[in-house]
């Protein structure tokens, strides 16, 4: 996958403070998001937009492009 995540989304998370259980709680980002965070699998726009406020930062900041080998 050509777009993946620079840092560890879940622990960025816990270390502003937010565990899983508060983001479930208020309702944040949902469980199958997070399970997406765990597996490292794309989020939509929304979601990306979510994690960028509660992290305060930039998409650029969370991932990057990396070129798949040509075969």
């Amino acid at each position: 996958m050509p777009l993946q995540y620079k840092i560890d989304v879940l622990a960025a998370l816990k270390e502003k403070g937010y565990n899983t259980n508060k983001i479930r709680t208020e309702g944040l980002l949902s469980q199958s998001t997070l399970q997406k965070f765990r597996n490292k699998q794309g989020v939509s726009w929304e979601n990306l937009e979510m994690l960028c406020s509660l992290l305060d930062c930039q998409p650029g900041d969370l991932m990057e492009y990396v070129k798949e080998p040509v075969q």
